[in-house]
């Protein structure tokens, strides 16, 4: 009876904040003005490389999230001059949940709720700026990781966790990540196998028309990776690479149905 009771109110709570983050996505995925995205930096590892990366970082590091975001929307005839607004706030010691591993619906839910209470405690450094996506990046010491845990978009929440490499040299795939997490929580989805991380055709394909089919020359966004063969697919280095496909454009309020031009 009592988990029953937990369950149901779990449930009660998770549904009025699913509705109050629906608003908000609405109201954001209109782009009557530029979305307002913030980027909190974490110290993941406790290491001194990441803290003396995060010590480095500065606007002008994420810039080029801005400019594909011009530049994409001028392709979807999107009527903004800047769609985003990307400001970077102080960074934050506390490290947010972890999600567990074997996670069952429940812990899922349960750690939705612990990471939107987390992140409503821990934005302080950028109230001022009224951010709409708070996107958290943890960085960590490239040569004591030599792997990272997958980053994660909440669409109802519009909150992203975003794991890095903290060296100059990954800045353009960093930014790709980001770029990647920040269309999670306007809604757009992975364009992707999960089992083989190959993406999927033709969502997945930045020119599914392409003739020859493969090699592809650049990433959809939400796929990740740029189809070489039937078995290869390479990350891309920078944004310069990747493109909003139609299907994403769609899913983030862009999209008339035909492709752009």
């Amino acid at each position: 009876m009592i988990r029953t009771i937990r369950i149901v109110l779990l449930l009660l709570v998770l549904a009025t904040v699913a509705q109050q983050a629906w608003l908000a996505r609405t109201r954001a995925v209109a782009w009557n003005d530029p979305l307002r995205v913030s980027i909190y930096p974490l110290n993941g590892d406790g290491s001194e490389a990441a803290a003396h990366y995060i010590r480095s970082l500065n606007k002008e590091t994420f810039v080029p999230i801005e400019g594909f975001f011009v530049d994409e929307s001028k392709r979807y005839g999107l009527n903004i001059h800047r769609p985003i607004r990307l400001t970077l706030a102080p960074p934050i010691a506390l490290l947010p949940p972890t999600l567990p591993k074997q996670a069952g619906t429940f812990d899922i839910i349960t750690w939705s709720l612990q990471m939107r209470w987390w992140a409503w405690r821990n934005d302080s450094g950028a109230k001022d700026d009224h951010p709409q996506v708070r996107l958290y990046m943890l960085f960590f010491d490239a040569k004591r990781n030599h792997s990272l845990p997958h980053s994660t978009g909440l669409e109802r929440g519009m909150i992203g966790l975003v794991n890095a490499f903290a060296m100059d040299e990954m800045a353009g795939s960093n930014n790709v990540v980001i770029t990647h997490e920040l269309l999670h929580t306007l809604g757009a989805t992975d364009k992707y196998d999960l089992a083989t991380n190959m993406p999927s055709f033709p969502d997945g394909y930045a020119e599914p028309q392409r003739n020859p089919r493969l090699p592809q020359e650049v990433a959809e966004i939400m796929a990740g990776r740029i189809p070489k063969s039937a078995t290869q697919a390479d990350i891309p280095e920078s944004l310069d690479a990747t493109v909003i496909g139609p299907l994403t454009a769609r899913e983030i309020g862009w999209q008339r149905e035909s492709s752009p031009p």
